[in-house]
């Protein structure tokens, strides 16, 4: 065979057996989807590292500022602090309304009023405690996946208050009590004094609607179970299309478990105080480290939310900063896997959502678009301000920068759009929903190799940490 034949056949060999392994790396969807919440951050106070040390990257491409206005028209330059503070900033309903200022005319928040947000307790409080940002030392970890996979400039929590409802939203794309409920705007407005299904006769749940906005009511829990919800979730849909989900969190009534507010999950005993469901047993693990060893015994769920430990919460106050460690370890953990799903590990078919369920009290500079007028419905109660996203998978183009809007919703209906489910289906956060997040994935390239995210604390700190864990909020 002449030299230029063999050189033909050479080639024709290497692209068939090249095209043979672009075909095997293409998926069509993930097999995996976890939704790693943290808590009560905004890009302008967590991620001010992405603009690099000259400030070359932000506005462009990083939608990210450094100063604020304050409800006295006085310029604030954002200063740093570390994650771990020892005091805490208001993130109620009422303190969504101060920091919004709305412009009725408009229907547009001034985002002039994270000064009265209050900060608590008042002797830890430095001045102008909600113009700052966090070092980016303290938050490597988080700045890197950003930087590596992709980052959204416009997510927005759905609720416009704290921390309970923004996990139903999560979860079941509503804080309402019945599907009815949602559709006439009347959501959950609160942290409750009760714990879902396991709340003690009459616990209050403020509630907000459009007859009462801005101002709340009082939703009692008399009798006993009136707080314990019913309709359909993400996790219902996933049961009924034959899809595994599994729920991390510390504390049956920690006001973080969304699940312990569905009834069909926890199916409460007779005296309401404890959780029977075999959902609830099967899926609703109270461990939060078990994701490490779920992921390492290839046991990793088709959807899984994953809630930390306030140990290894970004919730302010606490004095902690382990949280971006914990949320590496997870993702090297899905990284380096190897041997799980047939021998491709779990890598090359995960979707990540790295996303924080509230503003904390925070500044941030981006107002929210409100899905109505004052009174007039689902806007007196979304969206609210911005929180990071970073989206993390193998098909995630590096230093992806996405300026879409997106809101919790948006993550049920990918999951939706994943699994094959109608986009919507739940008919409330995910309906409402502009986008799905699709843009962040390339199925049909070849999958990027993982690289490890450095970070102080590894798999191994969280496996052997046996401290009592603490709830991840409670304000």
């Amino acid at each position: 065979m002449k030299i230029a034949a063999r050189v033909l056949v050479t080639n024709l060999l290497f692209a068939v057996c090249l095209g043979a392994v672009a075909v095997q790396a293409q998926i069509s969807s993930f097999q995996h989807i976890v939704i790693i919440f943290q808590e009560n951050r905004t890009p302008d106070n967590l991620f001010q590292g992405l603009c690099g040390p000259n400030r070359s990257l932000c506005p462009k491409p990083y939608d990210l500022q450094n100063f604020g206005i304050n409800s006295n028209g006085q310029t604030i330059i954002l200063t740093p602090v570390t994650l771990g503070t020892t005091y805490d900033l208001g993130h109620r309903h009422s303190s969504f309304v101060g920091m919004c200022d709305l412009n009725t005319t408009n229907n547009q928040c001034k985002m002039d009023g994270a000064n009265k947000t209050g900060c608590h307790p008042a002797a830890n409080c430095p001045s102008n405690a909600q113009f700052q940002f966090v070092k980016t030392s303290d938050v490597a970890p988080y700045v890197m996946l950003a930087q590596q996979y992709g980052w959204a400039n416009f997510m927005f929590q759905t609720n416009q208050g704290p921390s309970a409802p923004a996990h139903q939203f999560i979860f079941a794309g509503t804080s309402a009590p019945t599907e009815n409920d949602d559709l006439n705007a009347t959501f959950v407005a609160e942290n409750p004094s009760g714990l879902g299904c396991l709340a003690p006769l009459n616990a209050a749940y403020k509630l907000i609607s459009p007859q009462t906005a801005p101002n709340e009511f009082n939703l009692l829990n008399n009798p006993l179970g009136t707080v314990c919800f019913s309709h359909p979730t993400m996790a219902s849909l996933l049961d009924s299309n034959n899809r595994t989900w599994k729920y991390y969190t510390p504390l049956a009534g920690s006001i973080w478990t969304a699940p312990n507010w569905i009834r069909d999950i926890c199916v409460p005993n007779s005296d309401y105080t404890q959780c029977t469901g075999t959902e609830w047993k099967n899926n609703v693990d109270l461990s939060p480290t078990d994701v490490l060893t779920d992921i390492a015994h290839c046991k990793l769920a088709n959807v899984s939310w994953v809630i930390p430990t306030g140990q290894n919460s970004d919730h302010p106050g606490g004095n902690h900063n382990s949280g971006p460690s914990w949320v590496a370890s997870i993702v090297n953990a899905i990284g380096t896997s190897k041997s799980c799903d047939n021998g491709a590990g779990y890598w090359k078919d995960t979707a990540i959502f790295l996303t924080w369920d509230d503003w904390g009290g925070w500044f941030d500079h981006e107002p929210p678009t409100l899905l109505s007028g004052p009174n007039q419905g689902q806007g007196d109660y979304q969206y609210g301000f911005r929180v990071p996203l970073v989206v993390i998978s193998a098909y995630t183009p590096f230093g992806y920068v996405s300026n879409h809007r997106h809101d919790f919703g948006s993550i049920l209906r990918f999951v939706e759009h994943n699994f094959g489910i109608p986009e919507g289906a739940l008919q409330v956060a995910d309906e409402r929903a502009t986008n799905n997040l699709t843009g962040f994935f390339r199925l049909k390239r070849m999958p990027r190799v993982f690289h490890t995210i450095s970070a102080p604390k590894d798999a191994k700190y969280f496996l052997n940490d046996h401290s009592p864990m603490e709830p991840p909020d409670n304000d």
